[in-house]
């Protein structure tokens, strides 16, 4: 009742409606900003104008006030009045307040609130459905009934009449219930393998998110190991400045030939000296004079120094006279070749490979992890099938990758293996039971042998020592295809170059391991330098 009281109050006395937009008149009324201007345009021609409500005249056309207050008071009500609807459809009878229906009636097309519902008809025809203002569509267009079965041939809601007697006559029918239970049934599955494919969809974006978080990750890090590694090689570079350019002064400190240079100025003027004796005497016209001057046998006697010097001259100039330009170039060389060989460029790049051992090509005492990073020997066979690929002599496996271009590395962990071979290989490399077929031992392979205590580098079966010996447990091996070079490094602190080998390589390459006691994990990978 309140409720209802209230509403009274907020109804503009125009329109009759709840106030849009409320504002006021001097005389304190307060109208529909649209519906007083509509008033006040009529007013317009009569010469004056007047309070609709009232009646209070004004002289001039009144200047309209927002009334504020009055608008908040009204958004409020509607809002209050919505919730407690729910649905928003008020009943179609309570025509001076808002009041929520609770049921519609499909036949009187109208909503009906507690109230209403309690005397209306109880008629079978008369169907209440739950609050609705698409009334209209629940009825057919051609015969004014409730749509009340569905046409499973046409895909349509049909009423009684276009069943038995319009141009739905002879289709099979089915109840609304019957036809909405079965298309909710669909619908059903169909949310089900939405749901499932959402699923996945979000596995799949968090698995590329948590991809992109490694990814920055690793970027982050190899920032900063590149930023490291250039203020090391900036670091190897200033002092193999500072070393080449001692090597220059002190060449030209040792071939400045100040002595000469001095000698052969006191020489010059010692010559200007007797010049001027010489030609003194030439000028003297007394001939007894010229003849009785002493001294002059020393004047005349130059041509011995004068070979002597010019031979000492000779030699210097020529023999001893210029910089050792090969020896610097030498020292600068050699100083970048440490650096490179010293495993600065490779420095940056430690991350795990997608190397994967094959496991068709292992020995049959080889054992292979489930990851196939990890080559064990086995005292139990492990039953493999025999085939063309496998090793039959040697205990020796062969990556699934092959390298046929660019330039690659890779690393192994032989701390669990006391005797083991780490390599190259052509796959044509023998697999049968011939001496030959281990790595190293032919001309198709290139390994790095460790056994009692002792290591040596191998091609064609001919040993190269290694002296001193591995001082790690980790090996990398780097190949550049093109360059034909073949790098083996011992991964101490600082990289320790062993030994490359030069070639013209006539086939991919494919990683190699034999492992004769222990196990050999494969800890680094495949990577491409940027060129």
């Amino acid at each position: 009742m309140a409720s209802a009281n209230l509403r009274q109050e907020l109804d503009c006395s125009i329109c009759l409606n709840i106030y849009t937009d409320p504002v006021n008149l001097r005389c304190g009324h307060n109208f529909c900003r649209v519906c007083i201007d509509r008033v006040l345009d009529t007013q317009g021609g009569s010469g004056g104008y007047s309070c609709p409500q009232c009646r209070e005249e004004f002289q001039d056309r009144p200047v309209l006030q927002r009334n504020i207050t009055l608008r908040n008071i009204v958004e409020t009500f509607r809002s209050t009045q919505l919730e407690e609807g729910r649905t928003g459809i008020f009943c179609t009878y309570c025509i001076h307040s808002p009041v929520p229906a609770v049921k519609s009636c499909l036949l009187c097309e109208a909503s009906l609130c507690d109230n209403h519902l309690r005397v209306h008809s109880k008629s079978p025809e008369h169907v209440l459905t739950d609050p609705t203002t698409s009334m209209e569509n629940r009825k057919c267009s051609i015969h004014r009934k409730l749509l009340e079965y569905y046409c499973t041939e046409d895909s349509a809601c049909i009423c009684v009449s276009c069943s038995l007697a319009g141009e739905h006559r002879g289709h099979k029918v089915e109840t609304l219930d019957e036809a909405s239970e079965k298309k909710k049934q669909k619908l059903r599955n169909v949310l089900q393998k939405l749901i499932t494919e959402r699923e996945e969809t979000e596995k799949r974006v968090q698995s590329l998110q948590d991809r992109r978080r490694k990814v920055q990750e690793k970027s982050a890090s190899l920032t900063e190991r590149v930023t490291a590694l250039f203020i090391e090689l900036r670091r190897h570079l200033d002092d193999l400045e500072k070393r080449v350019r001692r090597n220059i002064s002190s060449q030209e400190e040792r071939i400045s030939l100040s002595d000469l240079i001095h000698q052969l100025e006191i020489k010059k003027e010692d010559l200007s000296r007797k010049m001027e004796d010489i030609e003194e005497l030439c000028n003297m016209t007394d001939p007894l004079t010229v003849l009785q001057e002493s001294d002059t046998g020393d004047l005349c006697d130059t041509e011995e120094g004068d070979n002597e010097d010019r031979e000492r001259h000779d030699r210097l100039l020529h023999d001893g006279g210029d910089l050792d330009v090969s020896g610097i170039s030498h020292t600068l060389l050699t100083g970048l070749s440490d650096m490179i060989n010293g495993g600065y460029v490779y420095f940056y790049i430690q991350e795990a490979s997608d190397i994967l051992l094959d496991v068709n090509t292992a020995y049959n005492n080889l054992q292979i992890s489930d990851d196939m990073k990890t080559a064990s020997w086995s005292d139990i066979k492990q039953n493999h099938p025999k085939t063309l690929e496998r090793f039959q002599r040697w205990p020796q496996v062969l990556s699934s990758q092959r390298f046929s271009s660019g330039r690659h590395y890779w690393e192994v962990d032989v701390s669990e293996s006391e005797h083991y071979s780490v390599g190259m290989c052509y796959p044509s490399i023998e697999r049968g039971g011939v001496e030959q077929a281990g790595i190293g031992y032919n001309m198709k392979s290139w390994g790095l042998w460790r056994g009692r205590g002792v290591c040596y580098l191998f091609h064609d079966n001919k040993p190269i020592s290694i002296s001193p010996n591995l001082s790690s447990n980790r090996v990398r091996i780097y190949v550049d295809y093109e360059a034909g070079q073949l790098s083996f490094y011992d991964l101490c602190d600082p990289i320790r170059h062993l030994h490359t080998f030069t070639t013209t390589f006539t086939e991919p390459l494919h990683v190699g391991l034999c492992v004769l006691k222990g196990l050999i994990n494969l800890s680094g990978g495949v990577r491409r330098p940027v060129k």
